[in-house]
């Protein structure tokens, strides 16, 4: 997560943004998950991809 991460001023941006109201009761929550999810973010972004890899843009299922 980048240390200049503030998940206040996000979800007011995205609460704005969505039409959303977030109580001061649901706020700790918000914050809590929100930056549990930069921190998932923070490690997807680290990861190595090289330079061959190709993404489809689709998702294709397959059988069990």
């Amino acid at each position: 997560m980048p240390a200049d991460f503030d998940a206040d001023l996000v979800i007011d941006a995205n609460a704005a943004l969505l039409g959303l109201e977030i109580g001061p009761e649901q706020r700790p929550g918000v914050v809590q998950f929100l930056k549990l999810a930069a921190q998932m973010a923070a490690l997807v972004e680290a990861a190595p991809i090289g330079d061959t890899l190709e993404l489809d843009g689709a998702f294709h299922p397959v059988a069990p």
